[in-house]
């Protein structure tokens, strides 16, 4: 079929990314990877990108076209306003493109495409065309000649600040070069004496070319504030459809400034390391009159050395991983270069790389009076933040251009961070998950050998008494034998057996936890007056099968967990736990308090929306504009939190709060536990009548600055006290002696309950809401945990450790739980690695999956805790506690269509079930509309009825381990148990996690299952009633929705007055609490310690962008 894809007739240039704040980049990548196939050159910037980014990049790049995915909402303001950008610039010829599924109403649609954007594509584009169909109509429209009206005369017209005239021209002489032979020549006579110094970097494909130059540009920013810098980056063209994929960009994170001007261009010829246009464009640079250029080239073979042709400097970049010492004797570089990186030295052999790569420079440069370690070869972590090795290069590089050039006057970096060796998990301890299948295997096989001596046991004991003489006493002998190898956990078990069982059909268990002794009734009575057991004990006699069901399942509660990690479920308290998010904080306030409604327990869920998931504030730029508020709550201080939680006693045992947030969960977090402790001094003031003193505070802060006191704007819904809601404007330690409010934090802090997701491995497997620098989300995480354990914080979750998403992205059961999994013992194997107690911080972590309707849904809690509690027991050496696997379960986001949605309610009963029988620790059923729109309360309530149904109507649910003793139950617990090991084997021979990671393999895997599903979704293979299969007599259309809850002007007029009202009211302390957080990142403090009095005077962008000065910013991966 590819005879019929559109064939450009010009080079087509196009710009792809998604929209700000949105990390949903897996259509936009099938999109570029379809328009490369198609050949043209791709600019891929990646997710969260802003209109001001993608507009510069376009007229920089002198693109054809801009596409786009935006599924986050806002795009109304942001296609507009990319539009309105291109005009600005006088790039108006810069075609629009853009979809985002159903998100993208059909009204929204027409207005955007009536604006001017030459067109969004809707799901029906996408039936009618198909996605090759898409893509020709894209690149037919954008089928322009670039560059082809440049003239001689134009010449006059560059300056570094005139990027369009720049981008034209390169656009000419690359495409024109024949035709216009005038244009190359006048450029090649301007700029034969230029002193511009030109430093060449090249190197091996994947060395990290492209995240080194991003690491030298910043730094060259940072200590030449008056000095402008130019970049080429070259990347290879395809042979056979002419495309080219230029992913330089989307490594780099410096370079959206004014005194950057970057360029990628594709070699447009085979085998090439560099394009044959390249001294023209250089020139062109050149006539911009930088004070540098950089020219990276694509990746080269030992032999490639053409950047030396073109550079004044020239810099080698190579990584451990070259083979053996003899193949440095071949790379052609190592005579040329000035300088080499050998980059990723984190690897295992770096050290004995780096001495045999400095022996062949001295080789190869005969410099033998010197020594080894004065060889410019330089051990660097481009993927580091402030890395000292690239401190080193960049230094030596500025020396060599300083050198040579004597007008260049060029600083070098002198803002080095004085810091530890970034390590998150020790190289000893990569094979830690095939440790942990070893480990898990071993206890497998011992329960094996222990339930054979029971059965030896079992079958002795009962032909004993049919036999008289010698014959007694050899069985005795061999019943002694057996019993001595027998465990005396296992005999103990044996031997209370009968006792365990008794206990269990008395009307009334007791147990205790924490030491606090809990009875509960063991039974409930039916219509039909029989009484069911709440847990039902397998009926065998035989020691042996005991023994192996004691050693892989057991009761509730005891180990391995298979069966829960409980004696019995807590009554009083549903495991529901709802979601919500939208608007301001009111909004989402008054929804809190409808849904949980005649709840005993309070258990909320909180949904951010994208600007707060990213970090930032609330803004008026179009492209931030349209987010706020939407799908999802606009916090963006802690009067937000406060107003947020409003009416709910925080420390109260039966209110529990759950937050969806990873990249700033560390600010949530002190947003929540600030608004929480802030609570109880509200107590403390109204008990000890000092709300005189409250009043004066407020007066001075706010009235006499002429600033309006914060309000809770609106009504407050009839269930909502206030509470929380007094010392807006204020926190506790303005008010209270520094004496009573330490100990009221001290008492709220470890009393409070819930969660905070704050799960960053698999933000960069699946979500993308990453936003520092890998290294250093870690160890905000790691500052959160131990906080959590010097303040004896024992309620609260300090991870969710999520498969959710992993599975929303479209990953397997399978796949979801070992990622899962392996997340969470990376995360235990980091957390040892900083000193901590595996006692002090396993209590604090907790997971979240996702229940669909494939099989291994059914199991997917009971392998989770089986393999946790073996490895925790064996493994680590952990206590009780420590072994109980707790997780959430949200019904199937993917199993909810936009067809026939009425039945998405019968899917989600069915995956509620799943889960309440597997007993999970908490539950959330998605509404039936959410496939369409935010949900309604009508659909709400639908959804919370479904797991109330299954717990008060449901007669079987009235047992507790209702899935023991079924055979396909066990069955699929072993399959899955095994499959899951197999998964943590193939991890580790990638480098574990984080090695695994790097080469994307989480993800890819992800994406390979995801086209599975949608594969046999499209041939019907895989049946989906209602979708593609038993359709009504209207062919099941999708379903519009007949509303869109969206935020309103009112409420992002009013998040940004507020914030700005916040900010002003606070102007005096801010500036100082972000000084000291710096000073805490950089001299390895506890950063979450100083972050809880930072978020008193400091909004949330305020922290995320200081802290990316100290820890750099989160690197995309292609």
């Amino acid at each position: 079929m590819e005879n019929q894809k559109y064939q450009p007739e010009n080079k087509v240039r196009i710009v792809t990314a998604a929209a700000l704040f949105d990390g949903h980049d897996a259509a936009i990548n099938i999109m570029r990877r379809v328009i490369q196939g198609t050949g043209a050159e791709v600019i891929h910037l990646g997710h969260d990108k802003s209109a001001e980014e993608v507009v510069n990049c376009a007229v920089q790049e002198d693109a054809n076209a801009i596409a786009l995915t935006s599924y986050q909402g806002g795009h109304n303001e942001y296609f507009k306003y990319i539009y309105d950008l291109l005009r600005e610039k006088n790039a108006g010829n810069i075609k629009i493109f853009g979809g985002g599924g159903g998100v993208i109403l059909p009204e929204e649609i027409k207005e955007l495409m009536d604006y001017g954007i030459d067109r969004i594509y809707s799901p029906d584009d996408g039936r009618e065309l198909g996605l090759q169909g898409m893509i020709d109509d894209l690149i037919q429209r954008s089928d322009y000649a670039t560059g082809k009206e440049v003239t001689v005369d134009d010449l006059e017209k560059i300056s570094f600040d005139n990027t369009k005239a720049i981008a034209e021209t390169i656009s000419a002489v690359e495409n024109f070069s024949e035709e216009k032979k005038d244009l190359v020549e006048a450029i090649e006579a301007k700029t034969k004496d230029s002193k511009i110094p030109v430093i060449g970097i090249t190197g091996t494909g994947g060395s990290g070319k492209s995240s080194l130059t991003d690491e030298l540009v910043r730094r060259f920013l940072r200590s030449n504030p008056d000095k402008k810098i130019a970049i080429i980056s070259i990347d290879p063209s395809k042979k056979k459809t002419g495309g080219a994929l230029l992913g330089d960009r989307i490594r780099m994170n410096s370079i959206n400034d004014s005194r950057v001007y970057m360029r990628s261009m594709a070699t447009r010829e085979n085998n090439a390391a560099v394009s044959p246009f390249i001294q023209s464009a250089l020139g062109v640079l050149k006539l911009a009159a930088p004070d540098v250029i950089i020219l990276e080239t694509s990746g080269i073979g030992q032999s490639g050395s053409e950047v030396s042709d073109f550079a004044d400097v020239s810099m080698y970049v190579m990584t451990p991983e070259y083979g053996a010492a003899t193949q440095l004797e071949k790379i052609d570089m190592l005579d040329y270069a000035d300088l080499v990186a050998l980059n990723k030295s984190d690897k295992r052999g770096a050290l004995d790389a780096l001495q045999a790569v400095r022996k062949q420079f001295q080789r190869n440069h005969l410099l033998w009076e010197s020594k080894l370690d004065e060889m410019p070869v330089f051990a660097t972590k481009a993927s580091q933040f402030n890395d000292v090795g690239t401190t080193e290069l960049f230094n030596q590089l500025i020396s060599k251009v300083n050198e040579r050039f004597a007008d260049a006057k060029l600083n070098a970096y002198d803002e080095q961070v004085v810091q530890d060796e970034v390590t998150i998990i020790p190289p000893r301890r990569v094979r830690y998950l095939s440790e942990i299948v070893e480990n898990n295997k071993q206890y497998d096989k011992t329960v094996e050998e222990q339930a054979e001596l029971a059965r030896k046991m079992y079958h002795i004991d009962g032909v004993k008494d049919m036999l008289t003489g010698n014959a007694v006493e050899t069985l005795d002998q061999q019943y002694k034998k057996a019993e001595k190898e027998l465990q005396q956990e296992n005999i103990d078990f044996l031997k209370n057996w009968d006792d365990t069982k008794e206990r269990l059909s008395a009307d009334e268990f007791s147990y205790f936890v924490r030491g606090k002794e809990i009875k509960v009734a063991t039974k409930t009575e039916s219509l039909s007056h029989l009484k069911i057991p709440k847990i039902a004990l397998p009926k065998y006699s035989d020691w042996g099968d005991l023994v192996k069901w004691k050693g892989q399942e057991n009761l509730p509660g005891s180990f391995p967990y298979t069966a829960g990690i409980y004696p019995f479920k807590r009554t009083g308290e549903d495991p529901t736990r709802m979601f919500a998010g939208e608007g301001g904080p009111e909004r989402t306030n008054r929804r809190f308090h409808y849904v949980s409604a005649e709840m005993p327990a309070k258990r909320l869920s909180t949904a951010f929306d994208s600007v707060t998931l990213y970090g930032q504030d609330p803004a008026f730029p179009p492209d931030i504009y349209g987010k706020i508020g939407n799908a999802g709550v606009s916090i963006a201080t802690l009067d937000d939190a406060k107003k947020l939680y409003s009416g709910f006693d925080l420390v109260n045992p039966l209110t529990s709060v759950s937050m969806t947030i990873n990249g700033p969960a560390p600010m949530l977090l002190a947003f929540f536990m600030n608004a929480a402790i802030d609570q109880n001094v509200e107590k403390y003031i109204q008990e000890n009548n000092l709300w005189d003193k409250v009043e004066v505070r407020l007066k001075e802060k706010f009235d006499d600055k002429g600033l309006k006191r914060p309000v809770y704007n609106g009504e407050l819904p009839p269930s909502n006290n206030g509470l929380g809601l007094k010392l807006l404007g204020l926190t506790g330690d303005e008010i209270l002696d520094a004496e009573t409010y330490a100990k009221i934090k001290a008492e709220t802090i470890a009393t409070v309950r819930g969660t905070v997701q704050a799960d960053i491995l698999k933000e960069d497997q699946a979500q993308n809401t990453c936003i520092f620098s890998t290294e250093f989300a870690l160890r905000l995480m790691g500052d959160v945990q131990e906080y959590f354990i010097e303040q004896k914080v024992r309620n609260f979750y300090s991870v969710s450790i999520s498969g959710y998403h992993i599975a929303e992205a479209g990953a397997n059961p399978i796949s979801q739980l070992a990622f899962t999994l392996a997340n969470g013992f990376t995360y235990v194997e980091y957390y040892l690695s900083r000193g901590m107690d595996i006692n002090a911080f396993a209590p604090n972590l907790s997971f979240f999956f996702s229940n669909g309707i494939d099989p291994e849904y059914a199991v997917i809690g009971r392998v989770a805790r089986r393999i946790w509690a073996k490895a925790m027991k064996h493994k680590y050496g952990a206590d009780e506690r420590s072994q109980m696997l707790k997780y959430h379960i949200q019904t199937s986001g993917r199993s909810l269509h936009a067809q026939e949605i009425d039945f998405n309610d019968i899917r989600t009963t069915l995956q509620a079930l799943y889960a309440i029988y597997d007993n999970c620790n908490s539950l959330h059923t998605n509404a039936y509309d959410e496939a369409i729109t935010t949900p309604t309360e009508e659909s709400v309530r639908r959804a919370m009825a479904i797991q109330l149904i299954i717990n008060k109507e449901l007669g079987l649910a009235k047992n507790e381990n209702p899935l023991q003793g079924s055979f396909i139950i066990e069955e699929l617990t072993d399959l899955v148990e095994e499959a899951v090991y197999a998964e943590f084997d193939r991890i580790t021979e990638r480098g574990g996690v984080l090695g695994a990671m790097e080469t994307m393999y989480q993800r890819s895997k992800i994406q390979e299952e995801s086209m599975h599903y949608e594969w046999l979704k499209h041939t019907g293979e895989y049946p989906i009633i209602g979708v593609n299969t038993f359709l009504g007599k209207d062919g099941s259309p999708t379903v519009l929705p007949g509303e869109v809850i969206r935020s309103t002007e009112e409420e992002k007029q009013l998040q940004i007055e507020n914030l700005h009202n916040y900010q002003k009211a606070n102007e005096d302390k801010t500036a100082e609490a972000l000084q000291q957080l710096q000073h805490a990142a950089i001299n390895q403090e506890n950063l979450f310690e100083v972050m809880m009095d930072a978020v008193k005077y400091c909004s949330l962008g305020q922290i995320t962008n200081a802290l990316f000065e100290v820890g750099g910013k989160y690197r995309r991966n292609m």
